[in-house]
């Protein structure tokens, strides 16, 4: 690795030459890697899972827009009807890829069930491959069930804040589309203020606008079944995370 070199001499035959009377030094300071970002960098690898570039979309000869006026989209712009568990609450939240942020929600207390899948778009029951072309104005979401005895709205927010970047529009990290927009999505009107005020205390501890959306959960379609539960099952390398409440361990995201 670099940090563990400090210089090479001139001396070397690979990087030859020496001076009559000293040997000159090569410094790689500059080739020391950057302070990276506070917030966890998105890096999916390649799969068979993966999409590849719709080149053909790009060009305008691929998937169109949805028709917002038609019945897919009055459908998927439902609400979200599914019903939690008896004493329990849900909770969606859009925060860049789902996997990193699904461990997460995992690791809080009170916390019953997570699933990941995609809300607010245009189009019923779509596919992973749907949402990649960035035509159906889905997000990915996490839907977290919480038991109101033992997790509040708010413990929840505060890690929402935490896991992601929520300055960036339509980006987290390496991840760019529409469906790593940041956005809360709230089931009752408590939910809605709750967000409201912390939108509004989270803005006076960063530098640049907040571009997070607050808006009234919608019909959720659940991803598909590689996607749940993806890193504690051990992502793409077969290493498990870490779901147990309460742990303080790094998140690998797609390890």
């Amino acid at each position: 690795m670099l940090k563990t070199l400090a210089t090479i001499s001139t001396s070397s035959p690979l990087i030859s030459t020496t001076t009559s009377a000293t040997t000159t030094k090569l410094s790689l300071s500059k080739f020391r890697p950057k302070p990276t970002s506070p917030f966890p960098q998105t890096r999916r690898p390649i799969s068979l899972h993966r999409p590849t570039m719709n080149i053909l979309n790009r060009l305008g000869f691929g998937p169109k827009t949805p028709d917002p006026n038609s019945e897919s989209a009055a459908i998927a712009q439902g609400p979200d009807d599914d019903v939690p568990a008896p004493g329990q609450q849900f909770a969606q939240f859009g925060a860049g890829c789902f996997w990193g942020v699904e461990l997460a929600f995992q690791r809080v207390p009170g916390v019953t069930k997570t699933e990941v899948g995609y809300s607010q778009g245009l189009l019923h029951n779509p596919s992973y491959e749907d949402v990649c072309t960035g035509t159906t104005s889905h997000s990915e979401v996490v839907r977290v069930q919480y038991d109101l005895k033992d997790c509040s709205f708010e413990t929840l927010l505060d890690l929402f804040w935490s896991r992601h970047d929520p300055t960036t529009l339509n980006r987290q990290g390496g991840d760019v589309g529409t469906q790593y927009r940041s956005g809360i999505y709230f089931y009752t009107p408590e939910q809605e203020q709750a967000a409201k005020e912390s939108l509004e205390k989270h803005q006076k501890v960063v530098n640049r606008p907040i571009v997070t959306e607050i808006l009234p959960a919608k019909k959720f379609y659940r991803a598909e079944e590689y996607h749940q539960q993806y890193l504690a099952k051990g992502g793409r390398f077969g290493f498990g995370q870490s779901t147990e409440k309460g742990c303080n361990d790094p998140i690998r995201c797609y390890g």
